[in-house]
């Protein structure tokens, strides 16, 4: 697929190689699969059985537009932008599944709370673990070396989600993204992204996802890992992060043993597919899936 909005430009920070083609096409993979994830939010349709066009995106997609953008204009995460970006995105269009928690910090930040009150706040000072930090930074992963990655992941994440819980599902996303471009294996994968995460629920989540292996069904590893259905990083990353490590040669077959496992399936799918994109590249989506996903604005 063409790439817009960035004509295939790399842009170079001090000590620092980063690549905007990956991003994008980590962005593009994410707003797909959650679209096509969106159509399976409490389905009974048949398996393999695909739901009419047009497939909208969500808060996933819109938050990650956030991230891409602030990239794209800031070579790094620029917290106080990607706030100001957030809230921005929220005010244009506010009905995109955002959560109940999410609405109050965007609001608060558009209405000129400083973002680190706001997020700090949240549950009861606790801030928040949700995975909504998780779902929409496979763009860092992809657009930083590794070993920038963890840092930015961090700095992307407390901007809405002050919880480490949070944060450790955020950078155990972005490790998996920007190792899916590696060409490590899926066994690779997850040992890494296990090194890389620091000591936690979600990190102990990646160890039982290690321990089961890629033979179980997907419909069991989501009854060992979670599904999202909780909507907290500890309950959603491992799942996720198992499922893209299970199929990182497959973007087509990954999307599908991501929605069978149920749960939180739009947001699920859009991180499977935000760390695999940039592996596989977007061609071979077949076309029908394309012409009924919402397009990006970029």
């Amino acid at each position: 697929m063409a790439l817009f909005g960035v004509g295939g430009t790399r842009r170079r920070l001090p000590g620092t190689i980063v690549d905007m083609d990956s991003a994008e096409v980590s962005l593009r993979g994410l707003a797909l699969g959650d679209a096509f994830g969106e159509t399976w939010f409490r389905s009974t349709r048949a398996p393999r059985l695909l739901a009419p066009g047009p497939w909208h995106w969500t808060d996933d997609t819109a938050m990650a537009l956030g991230v891409f953008r602030v990239l794209n204009r800031h070579g790094e995460i620029d917290q106080d932008a990607l706030a100001q970006e957030f809230a921005a995105e929220y005010t244009r269009d506010p009905h995109r599944n955002y959560g109940p928690a999410m609405h109050d910090v965007l609001q608060a930040i558009h209405n000129g709370e400083p973002w680190r009150e706001v997020a700090a706040r949240q549950f009861g000072g606790l801030g928040s673990w949700g995975n909504g930090a998780a779902m929409r930074v496979p763009p860092v992963g992809a657009y930083f070396p590794l070993d920038e990655v963890a840092d930015q992941a961090i700095k992307s994440a407390v901007v809405t989600h002050a919880h480490p819980e949070a944060a450790a599902g955020a950078v155990a996303v972005a490790v998996a993204t920007a190792l899916s471009i590696n060409g490590v294996t899926g066994s690779e994968l997850l040992d890494e992204v296990i090194d890389r995460v620091p000591d936690g629920l979600v990190r102990e989540g990646l160890r039982r996802a290690q321990r089961i292996g890629f033979e179980v069904d997907p419909r069991n590893a989501a009854g060992t890992l979670g599904n999202g259905s909780k909507l907290s990083a500890p309950d959603t990353v491992p799942f996720v992060v198992w499922s893209a490590a299970r199929r990182l040669d497959d973007l087509v077959e990954a999307l599908w043993d991501t929605v069978i496992a149920g749960g939180d399936t739009d947001t699920n799918s859009a991180m499977v597919a935000g760390i695999i994109a940039p592996r596989t590249g977007l061609d071979a989506v077949p076309a029908e899936w394309w012409q009924a996903a919402e397009p990006l604005p970029l």
